[in-house]
């Protein structure tokens, strides 16, 4: 029996991959349970032609993400935070701050693509990874500074 998978199933394949199963195991088991249906020729028309609107989709998606990569590049921010006497940060400078110090410098970056693997603690120079797309991601660099005395 011919189907079409609606989601990824472990041991028979991804999304949208059209596979040979047992017709019972179809019938019984992955039809009703909504992940696959059978791969007719109207079912199969209607995947070719989802699959090609969801390519120019993603090729849109991938190229506004290494415009946006390219954009960053050689970016570098400075964060002010409060310092004690020591040197280290009163809190720690973070994804949102990395966030809102890139949007004054002309790139708004969401935050939630931000990863910086430890939280800067201290003052210095740090990186952070900005994750544009699952195949696209940029490294910044960023310095923590003592904020001035008002």
């Amino acid at each position: 029996m011919k189907l079409i998978l609606k989601e990824n199933v472990a041991s028979l394949g991804y999304k949208d991959d059209v596979i040979e199963v047992k017709s019972g195991y179809g019938r019984n088991y992955l039809i009703p349970q909504g992940l696959a249906v059978i791969a007719s020729d109207a079912a199969l028309k209607q995947l070719k032609e989802t699959q090609k609107q969801r390519a120019h989709k993603i090729a849109k998606i991938l190229a506004e993400a290494e415009a946006a990569a390219a954009a960053l590049e050689g970016v570098k921010v400075v964060i002010p935070a409060k310092v004690s006497a020591a040197g280290t940060v009163f809190g720690s400078v973070g994804p949102v701050q990395i966030s809102e110090a890139l949007a004054k410098a002309g790139h708004n970056v969401d935050s939630k693509l931000i990863f910086v693997k430890d939280p800067a603690k201290e003052v210095g120079v740090f990186v952070a990874t900005v994750k544009l797309h699952k195949e696209v991601s940029k490294d910044i660099e960023f310095e923590v500074i003592a904020e001035e005395a008002e």
